[in-house]
């Protein structure tokens, strides 16, 4: 008696010892393979600084179809992991949908947030169901409310990818709202204006979408005529410039201003169209239009950089579609059909800033030279697809192509770079040559510094209806959505991004799921296996106890 006294004393000793450690010393252990729940340095440092209550609904809640419980399991997991780091984390799952008596006009409400429901065909049992689900987490602090988007849709993805994709992007997606939250002093975009770039209403969307990081500004370069000195200072007080398809070409002052902003650290994303076509021209009566080279006088500038941009087109078997009508009056039909010189291209993901995107839509593309002149890195971010070939300018458009059969052979020439971009500490455009006006302070040689260079001036431009700017990446006329808007969002955070925490996206996760043809063929067999087998041994030990008993206590 008294050793057993004994020995529960101790284990109470070591237990309550146990638990007043506990209280100082903290620890958690990530026995995953791919470490999933071990995260980043710059992830956590995204809430070290919050001081108060952070508030987060989790719109996964209820009956959900499988992909989703597992994406609720996932996204506890990760909340759980950056509650244990900053304490004033608090989260819950909540069902938007019960108990709403109208299902539809909360589903619309909804909608109206920009929370954007998921359809879901659920298969059981033979029955095929449409379900709808809302896979966002709306983050509440100090009087500012972010979203963040669960679910990462991929075209063509299978159930078990389009999971994995979401539960990749979640570490970055919830650091990236944390850090939004937290931004007291934001970076500065210039938008380049005075050379027939895109009207503010075609950058609405876009610039819409990065104001909660990023402060923005225009900067007309017409004022490098009269007070050159002036407009480089005033460009210098941005971090990044965006020069969104310029039609009118840049004068060599222009471009040595643009040029010392760049030396001197500033960064810069370029969209840039050196053929003169678009899609409505083609609407006349012959249905064909003649597409021509434009001279942006950029040719020498982007060269020093390491590339060049072809004044041709890009025709790709795999392309997005346009909407043509036939027909008159009340009896017009509108038809989608494939359109090969808007190539629908896809991420290699190979890189923070395409990582896990879904395809995007190019709209009479050039084509883009990776020169070997120069010692800076140069990454091609997107390719046209290995079914794709290019055609010289000027040339005829036609709208008869959609007519033709593609003849594969034709389209022999493919894998074109469409996106490159560019990081070195950068030489001045005008080394070694005459400088076309005086600069204050001009430098031969910058920092490190980074550049995209697109192909296309229309990967940025969103669409208008009744004068309102729809989503980047929305096709009004298809209502096909592409990731034109994920792209260059990350871009223009990969590029002023100092503390990594865009690189998040790089990191790869595996999730196990259960084979569904063995679950349907052999779903009867495993049943009685968890049924008969923990009543069978429980019935072998009972058997074996008694008998041992009878044995010791018998005689």
């Amino acid at each position: 008696m008294k050793k057993t006294f004994t020995t529960a004393a101790i284990g109470l000793v070591v237990l309550l010892g146990i638990n007043f450690l506990s209280n100082y010393i903290y620890t958690r252990i990530d026995l995953t393979e791919d470490q999933r729940y071990t995260l980043s340095a710059s992830a956590l440092s995204t809430v070290d600084a919050f001081t108060s209550p952070v508030i987060i609904d989790v719109l996964l809640d209820g009956d959900l179809p499988a992909e989703f419980v597992k994406l609720k399991s996932e996204t506890k997991q990760i909340l759980e992991e950056f509650a244990a780091t900053n304490t004033n984390i608090k989260f819950n799952f909540v069902d938007p949908l019960k108990d709403a008596s109208n299902t539809e006009a909360v589903m619309a409400e909804l909608q109206q947030l920009g929370l954007t429901p998921a359809n879901v065909t659920v298969e059981e049992n033979g029955k095929i169901s449409q379900e709808f689900v809302f896979p966002w987490a709306m983050i509440n602090y100090n009087n500012k409310t972010t979203k963040v988007a669960l679910l990462k849709n991929k075209l063509g993805s299978t159930t078990e990818e389009r999971v994995t994709n979401s539960v990749q992007q979640l570490e970055y997606s919830f650091a990236d709202a944390f850090s939004k939250l937290n931004l007291v002093e934001k970076k500065r975009i210039a938008v380049i204006k005075g050379n027939g770039e895109l009207e503010d209403q075609y950058l609405a969307d876009y610039l819409t979408s990065i104001k909660d990081y990023y402060n923005i500004g225009a900067i007309t370069l017409d004022s490098v005529v009269t007070n050159p000195q002036q407009t480089l200072d005033q460009l210098k007080a941005y971090d990044l410039a965006l020069i969104a398809k310029p039609t009118e070409a840049f004068s060599d002052e222009e471009k040595y201003v643009l040029d010392q902003y760049i030396t001197q650290g500033g960064k810069s994303i370029w969209l840039i169209d050196k053929v003169s076509i678009e899609l409505d021209s083609l609407f006349n009566e012959e249905g064909k239009s003649l597409a021509f080279p434009r001279d942006l006088n950029l040719t020498d500038f982007f060269f020093k950089y390491g590339v060049r941009i072809n004044p041709v087109l890009l025709k790709d078997i795999y392309a997005t579609q346009i909407v043509l009508a036939n027909g008159e009056g009340n009896d017009s039909q509108y038809n989608p059909v494939p359109w090969p010189y808007n190539p629908m291209v896809f991420s290699r993901n190979d890189h923070p800033i395409n990582n896990n995107l879904e395809a995007l839509r190019f709209q009479f593309a050039n084509t883009i030279d990776v020169l070997d002149n120069n010692a800076y890195k140069k990454k091609i971010l997107y390719y046209s697809s290995p079914l794709s070939t290019v055609v010289g300018t000027p040339n005829i458009i036609s709208l008869d192509i959609i007519n033709q059969s593609p003849d594969k052979a034709a389209y022999n020439n493919g894998n074109k770079a469409l996106a490159v971009l560019i990081e070195g500490e950068f030489n001045s455009v005008y080394t070694n040559r005459v400088k076309p006006l005086e600069l204050q302070n001009n430098l031969e040689k910058g920092p490190a510094n980074k550049m995209l260079i697109i192909a296309d001036g229309d990967v940025v431009k969103n669409q208008i209806r009744n004068g309102r700017p729809l989503e980047l990446g929305y096709d009004k006329w298809t209502n096909n959505f592409y990731g034109n808007k994920e792209f260059m969002v990350n871009s223009i955070n990969y590029l002023l991004d100092d503390s990594g925490l865009i690189n998040i996206r790089t990191k790869k996760v595996g999730i196990p799921f259960l084979d569904q043809e063995k679950i349907s063929t052999q779903k009867t067999k495993w049943q009685l296996i968890n049924i008969l087998l923990p009543l069978t041994l429980t019935l072998i030990i009972g058997i074996l106890f008694n008998y041992y008993r009878k044995r010791k206590y018998g005689k």
